[in-house]
């Protein structure tokens, strides 16, 4: 089930119409009034949110969305007209999964939807990783260091499970930035800017990133089971 909010009826209905066409069951809203009580329903795989809404922003509704324990690893597709490079990395920091400025092609639209639903699937895995102070259970999305639990945001965590999966070879930028923020994603800056985020979070555990010069990154020797 896929939940979409957007006030433009026009778009609403083409989007609608594609994502049932792909096999999608859609519930719809003209604004963020009635999402939350849908939420508290029932758990979308996804939910599609415009930014310029009537009332509460889409910004405001994403960051209600990563608040709430129970919601926050709900990912999120941005749609807005704004198509500024701040407009973006202030989406996409604020915790969105994609950011798709309008006017979009649905070819190119699906296609992120189906990025985005994949890389959410690949959390749901039951491998447990555990390298030096560091402890990572994916299933439950759990996150610690020397028994700490560790906070990150959604786009963090998937950096961190791409790191761990390639277990301890390097990544290369282009993978992680098509892997994590999608195939249309040109923006390389974002990704350092999440990492340096990442390495200060992990704490001592941080000290593991490393950045291999002009490639990508890689994670240090450890194991998983």
């Amino acid at each position: 089930m896929i939940y979409l909010v957007e006030d433009d009826v026009n778009i609403r209905k083409l989007v609608c119409y594609a994502l049932s066409k792909e096999g999608y069951k859609v519930v719809e809203f003209p604004d963020g009034t009635e999402l939350e009580k849908a939420l508290n329903e029932n758990i979308p795989e996804l939910v599609i949110l415009d930014i310029m809404l009537p009332g509460t922003d889409g910004l405001q509704i994403l960051r209600r969305i990563r608040e709430e324990i129970k919601w926050k690893d709900i990912p999120v597709v941005m749609l807005t007209a704004k198509s500024s490079e701040f407009d973006i990395v202030t989406g996409l920091d604020a915790g969105a999964d994609d950011y798709i400025p309008k006017p979009f092609g649905m070819t190119e639209f699906m296609a992120r939807v189906r990025a985005v639903l994949r890389r959410y699937e690949k959390t749901k895995t039951n491998t447990e990783y555990k390298i030096g102070d560091l402890y990572v259970n994916p299933e439950k999305h759990i996150v610690t260091v020397s028994g700490e639990d560790i906070t990150l945001s959604y786009k963090e965590y998937l950096l961190l499970l791409a790191l761990l999966e390639a277990e301890g070879k390097v990544v290369n930028r282009e993978a992680l930035l098509t892997g994590i923020w999608g195939e249309f994603y040109d923006e390389s800056r974002t990704l350092d800017v999440h990492i340096r985020k990442l390495r200060v979070k992990l704490k001592s555990a941080g000290e593991m990133i490393q950045t291999v010069k002009n490639i990508g990154y890689k994670l240090g020797g450890g194991m998983h089971e």
